[in-house]
């Protein structure tokens, strides 16, 4: 079997209210969708961290690509990974190596396909369900406390035994108010994550998780620049709430950092950012042997098979209706909560179809 092509398809909807972080407003929503085509007639499906923005910038980085993709075997993904990254020209980090994750993710899926097992089984198969997590609570125009509580309340009626909610985007202690008609609104047995997206210098993160500590945080997620290593490990001796960051880190040499700074206690690598599936599992393997937990950041679709393939994988980000309007339209068969649970498809490669009607309006390269 060989590789004869590769293509990208980048699709942008409207959120029907934007949603903000603690740094950003995100008036839309989207995805970027890699193929990889071979003689067979198999295609790999993956998908590329967002670049947004930048669509024409990625088409023709995947572009320059090819040359190192096409023709090869599409089992040698370690030979193509190598080839890809080429830290003097490309790769390290931003948009270059979000499409070769996207690569790697397809060439994954193609494998899959191929041999007609799951991913999670070809990477391991340490487990058939993960822990989810429901990600939200983000500001919006005219969303108060009472109306976090009810996106809250909801999310764990969806079956979730976890939920995440952003700080960072509002005043010191209105947060802590925030966090705590989170905790009361739950209850105690939820878990409560709180997500800053870098917005704090240390100290100012250290004074918050002071303040949330008393309402049983369970972890605090990217308090300040993912090049503040030093910040992210005074943030960690300094507080009882476990701190995770990663999401966006690239490549086993940026985690390698993470890991042996102690700045953290649970590792959240995007494998749509990080370098794909070839890397991830780098990753979760340097975790692994200094006893760290691996949470990804991003994609239900493709993380599950990650975190289900390795002995220290925690949890899974799950994204619903409240962020993504089209997050049950883009597949042809989401990804469903039981229980508390969500399990990878028992179908070949990542198990995802993509509804090719439903994104067709959508479609913008």
């Amino acid at each position: 079997m060989k590789i004869t092509d590769l293509r990208m398809e980048t699709y942008r909807w409207d959120r029907t209210v934007p949603i903000r972080n603690g740094m950003y407003v995100y008036p839309t929503s989207g995805l970027n969708v890699v193929k990889v085509e071979t003689d067979e007639g198999i295609t790999g499906i993956g998908l590329a961290g967002g670049v947004q923005g930048a669509e024409e910038i990625g088409s023709v980085i995947l572009d320059h690509f090819k040359q190192f993709v096409v023709g090869q075997d599409p089992f040698d993904t370690e030979r193509i990974w190598d080839a890809m990254w080429q830290p003097k020209l490309v790769g390290r980090r931003g948009i270059t190596t979000r499409v070769i994750s996207g690569i790697d993710i397809a060439l994954w899926d193609l494998k899959g396909r191929a041999v007609g097992k799951p991913v999670y089984k070809l990477l391991g198969g340490f487990a058939e369900k993960v822990p989810v997590y429901i990600a939200g609570g983000y500001y919006e125009e005219g969303k108060g406390l009472k109306e976090l509580a009810e996106e809250m309340e909801e999310s764990v009626e969806m079956g979730a035994n976890a939920i995440k909610m952003k700080i960072g985007g509002a005043p010191i202690n209105e947060d802590v108010e925030r966090v705590r008609v989170v905790r009361e609104t739950v209850g105690p047995d939820v878990k409560v994550m709180v997500d800053a997206n870098c917005a704090y210098r240390h100290y100012e993160a250290i004074e918050i998780a002071r303040k949330m500590e008393p309402y049983d945080v369970f972890w605090f997620e990217e308090p300040v620049n993912p090049d503040d290593y030093k910040g992210h490990q005074l943030i960690s001796q300094s507080t009882i709430i476990p701190i995770a960051t990663g999401e966006n880190e690239y490549t086993r040499y940026g985690f390698r950092e993470l890991i042996e700074g102690r700045c953290c206690d649970i590792l959240q690598p995007d494998g749509l950012i990080m370098g794909g599936v070839t890397e991830f599992m780098k990753v979760a393997a340097m975790a692994q042997s200094h006893d760290l937990h691996v949470a990804p950041h991003g994609k239900q679709e493709i993380h599950v098979h990650l975190v289900c393939a390795i002995p220290n994988g925690l949890t899974v980000e799950y994204y619903r209706g409240s962020t993504d309007p089209m997050w049950d339209k883009t597949f042809l068969e989401p990804l469903e909560v039981k229980d508390g649970f969500v399990s990878p498809p028992d179908r070949p490669g990542f198990g995802i179809d993509l509804n090719e009607e439903a994104l067709a309006p959508h479609r913008v390269s």
